[in-house]
């Protein structure tokens, strides 16, 4: 079972390694609304944002016309609906390249879709955050994601939060609010319970 990290003990480990010479990799994994990029953007505060950056795993979402030509379309969010081949190279590059700027698509809820190039590693950069669902599922191409990571951290919330925090997302962003729970409570559960699978695979647990 994973050990437990408070948020000012991540905060902390992130400091003394934005202050290093080598560059680390730290996963941050977590269920859908879990709080990961609530974490990340913790993390982040006050930080010099040319020493820590933060690489989102849903920049690789496959394109909406990809997913409907695949139907896929209903279960978008799921292991099979990302680019796990290219998510794989890009963080390959970040492990191993220090010399180049390293860009990276960014996924815009407004339009559901992901635009390239929006993010950027730069060879300045010591602590990359990369957050994401399937950081440590080991199945299916995603297997090739733990290798290249440093440190594994998983995002806890309660459930009846977390749950609740998803309902009200879909809904900020255009499903009407039955729409929103089916989705949270039928897809994003699905995903959910694939997820804490993989929690005894992480290094700390860190409670929202």
């Amino acid at each position: 079972m994973a050990n437990e990290l408070t948020k000012e003990g991540a905060k902390e480990i992130v400091l003394s390694l934005a202050a290093g010479s080598a560059r680390t990799i730290i996963g941050i994994v977590g269920k859908p609304g879990g709080g990961k990029s609530t974490l990340s953007k913790f993390l982040l505060k006050g930080c010099d944002e040319t020493l820590v950056s933060v690489l989102p795993m849903d920049g690789f979402h496959l394109s909406n016309k990809v997913l409907k030509s695949l139907g896929r379309s209903d279960r978008k969010g799921a292991p099979d609906t990302f680019d796990v081949k290219g998510f794989a190279e890009i963080l390959n590059r970040v492990a191993h390249d220090q010399i180049n700027p390293i860009y990276y698509p960014i996924f815009d809820r407004s339009i559901e879709e992901s635009i390239a190039a929006q993010g950027v590693v730069l060879p300045s950069t010591r602590v990359v955050i990369v957050e994401g669902n399937y950081l440590m599922h080991d199945r299916d191409g995603w297997q090739e994601i733990s290798p290249l990571l440093n440190q594994s951290w998983y995002a806890y919330l309660d459930e009846d939060i977390r749950i609740s925090r998803l309902i009200s997302r879909h809904i900020a962003f255009g499903k009407d609010p039955e729409s929103a729970k089916a989705w949270a409570k039928g897809s994003d559960q699905a995903n959910a319970d694939l997820i804490e699978a993989s929690v005894a695979r992480c290094d700390f647990v860190i409670h929202s």
